[in-house]
């Protein structure tokens, strides 16, 4: 086998035979660098998923229109009649104290439409959910928080009107990266709630051209307590989370770039520095500088290239406990890696890999053998 390669690369492979722990440690540095990069890259990725699922696949409206007091459905029909705006959607939200065991949390429980067009609750695939006509589903991170599982009784004590005591089993766990919330269908909770049909608000879909008209129009009816945009709470959420979290990825990557540069280059300078004779051996033997510069930079390209796979793994283990230590009850981040935050982390490392090789290969050119045969061991 050793004829498959030429004698410098045996040389190479030699060396790091005989130094295990050496290369094992040098292999090591430069994967966590690796890691490091695969974080930096991870949290815009994750901040763009967010705001995809939960306003666009998740929930579809272009306005959310809030009542004064829960409203007779035949409100809705008013609504309708605005000039723009295309389709309704009403929904009744209910403040309330959900209780398991010793753990509470107060949140709100939403009863949406049947067979709604503008409000979907989706799985960890992100699959449509169809809410059964008596069940109710929480938030996973809800669910958890409670320490509740689908079949266990959950009590809901209602805190509007006549605060009646509910007790119903959960029939299945949402997933919803931003707040904690618990649904169920809109008839199903109008009638534990011992009332008729009523809402307390609407999700409206506008023609894009009348959507100030109609927001306009909203602000002014006296039965609309509030009205939002979904483009403004988008804007909203990246002004006050998701720069945040960028500011720090770019302060990140800024590091992580420069913990890469600094492992790789200083792995080379301590190699030189330690096999500095033996390379000017070499060259006295007869070696060129481009073979003494394979053997040593061939055996740092070797190694970079060996860690940037557990530099891979690395990365997505911290990207886990990160998107866990980040999570609270105003929003997780998911850990969403695409191919392009891998190949961006390996790019780092070895871009870092061959501007340090063109640092140390000035040295090589201007190794003095003379005086390198002449130091003492």
């Amino acid at each position: 086998m050793q004829s498959w390669f030429s004698q410098p690369a045996r040389m190479i492979l030699r060396h790091i035979e005989r130094h295990p722990m050496k290369s094992l440690l040098t292999t090591l540095g430069i994967a966590m660098a690796c890691g490091v990069m695969v974080v930096t890259g991870f949290q815009e990725g994750a901040i763009d998923e967010m705001v995809n699922v939960q306003y666009t696949i998740s929930r579809r409206e272009d306005l959310t229109a809030s009542f004064i007091e829960p409203t007779s459905i035949r409100a809705l029909s008013s609504l309708r009649g605005i000039v723009g705006v295309e389709y309704v959607e009403g929904f009744r939200d209910v403040p309330v104290r959900l209780r398991f065991g010793h753990r509470q949390r107060q949140t709100s429980l939403q009863g949406i439409a049947p067979d709604g067009r503008l409000f979907r609750l989706l799985d960890e695939k992100l699959n449509n959910i169809e809410l059964p006509s008596e069940g109710i589903y929480l938030a996973d991170y809800l669910a958890m928080v409670l320490g509740i599982r689908p079949g266990d009784i959950l009590t809901i004590e209602v805190l509007e009107q006549n605060r009646p005591v509910l007790e119903l089993p959960v029939s299945g766990t949402v997933r919803q990266d931003m707040g904690l919330s618990a649904y169920m269908l809109r008839p199903a909770l109008n009638r534990l709630m011992k009332e008729t049909d009523v809402v307390s608000g609407a999700l409206i879909t506008v023609d894009e051209a009348a959507q100030k008209s109609v927001y306009k129009s909203l602000k002014e009816s006296p039965r609309v307590a509030g009205v939002v945009e979904q483009r403004s709470a988008i804007r909203a959420f990246y002004d006050n989370v998701a720069q945040m979290i960028l500011f720090f990825n770019l302060v990140a990557t800024v590091l992580g770039g420069s913990i890469a540069f600094g492992v790789v280059y200083n792995s080379m300078r301590i190699a030189l520095s330690e096999r500095d004779r033996e390379l000017a051996s070499l060259r006295v033997l007869g070696f060129r500088k481009g073979e003494v510069a394979y053997i040593l930079l061939g055996e740092m390209g070797l190694l970079t290239l060996m860690a940037i796979p557990p530099g891979f793994l690395i990365g997505y283990g911290l990207c886990l406990y990160l998107a866990e230590s980040f999570a609270t009850e105003l929003y997780r981040i998911p850990v969403v890696l695409s191919p392009n935050v891998y190949s961006f982390a390996a790019l780092v490392v070895v871009v870092s890999a061959v501007i340090s090789a063109a640092l140390i290969w000035r040295n090589i050119r201007a190794l003095d053998m003379v005086a390198v045969l002449k130091t003492g061991d």
